[in-house]
């Protein structure tokens, strides 16, 4: 079970993909929200349970439903990889069932220490696909992440053809923006990112976002370059999952974009503020000389949050300390 965010779905996808592989007569049922259905399509032996969140499962006795609609389908283990009240509650019905049941350690005290501004414990934490796993080791499935596998590129649609146009170009896609202010790089700097390396005809350079503003924002960008595209808006999530497995690489903030390109074994290039990826969330099978983070000679206090949520004063241009050249240097590098 884990039923948000878009990021932290995602993340479960590459230590399923490893399940099923080596456990091949084990059977998954995932419980989540119907949004992030798409994430799990194709994987054999896992079934998808759709969370309702509005109406049969909504409130305690909703998840007294949401357990007896999952026991139906004679579940052996509970997996609770989210680790709140709601997934609390349904891992606790199945434990009175007598049914085995283990709960994803999120660090929470490490995180602190990592985050403080006084006597800061700077060091690599336990990503949260080694917590993931740890999780199916308790339930008696222990798990080798180290040669994963991904889904095959997928076959683009004419529909999505027709809005990039036909290519011979690297692909090169970008996600801008994340939840949090303090996550998201300036967008000055992102403009002479996105302009230097317009500047290949070699590369199209392919915009991902979501809502009225970011659409707009994008469309703005785009509008000066023949090969920057804007596809927030004109495609479909599932489809937006089929364009992101075309990419040669993804530039994208700490925010789910970096987690979804991953899980398709897209190389990706990540941007950290006031987060930092030894907090556990580096994007799976990515390596840490892509993850380009603020300076913290300049910033000591970096980081200063776990998810970006909380402001420090004198730290909001932190990300200015990440230079475009260096942004564009790396991604040349990756194509």
């Amino acid at each position: 079970m884990r039923l948000s965010a878009m990021g932290d779905v995602a993340m479960t996808v590459p230590v399923l993909h490893a399940f099923v592989k080596q456990y091949p007569m084990v059977k998954l049922t995932v419980i989540s929200r119907p949004f992030f259905k798409p994430f799990f399509d194709g994987i054999p032996n896992l079934d998808f349970f759709a969370f309702d969140e509005k109406e049969r499962h909504k409130g305690f006795f909703g998840l007294v439903r949401l357990y007896n609609d999952v026991k139906k389908l004679k579940i052996d283990a509970f997996a609770d990889l989210h680790n709140v009240l709601r997934s609390k509650v349904v891992s606790l019905l199945f434990a009175l069932s007598g049914k085995k049941r283990a709960t994803v350690d999120k660090g929470r005290e490490g995180k602190k220490e990592l985050t403080r501004a006084e006597n800061k414990i700077f060091k690599q934490l336990p990503t949260m696909f080694q917590r993931h796993a740890k999780v199916f080791e308790e339930l008696g499935f222990p798990l080798d992440l180290s040669n994963p596998t991904f889904p095959a590129k997928t076959n683009l649609s004419s529909e999505i053809l027709e809005i990039i146009g036909y290519h011979s170009q690297k692909l090169i896609g970008i996600a801008p923006f994340a939840q949090y202010d303090s996550k998201v790089y300036p967008l000055d700097l992102m403009k002479e990112v996105i302009s230097k390396l317009a500047e290949n005809s070699a590369n199209k350079i392919l915009l991902f976002g979501g809502g009225k503003k970011e659409i707009e924002i994008l469309d703005s960008i785009s509008q000066p370059y023949e090969n920057v595209i804007n596809t927030a808006g004109k495609i479909k999530f599932q489809q937006e999952l089929q364009l992101i497995s075309n990419l040669d690489v993804m530039l994208s903030m700490d925010s789910g974009n970096a987690h979804i390109a991953a899980m398709l074994g897209v190389k990706v290039v990540t941007l950290w503020g006031a987060t930092h990826p030894y907090a556990g969330f580096l994007p799976f099978n990515q390596s840490l000389e892509n993850a380009l983070t603020s300076d913290r000679n300049q910033y000591p206090k970096l980081p200063t949050s776990v998810y970006g949520n909380k402001i420090v004063e004198g730290y909001e241009d932190a990300m200015r300390s990440i230079s475009p050249d260096e942004v564009v240097k790396k991604i040349q590098g990756l194509v």
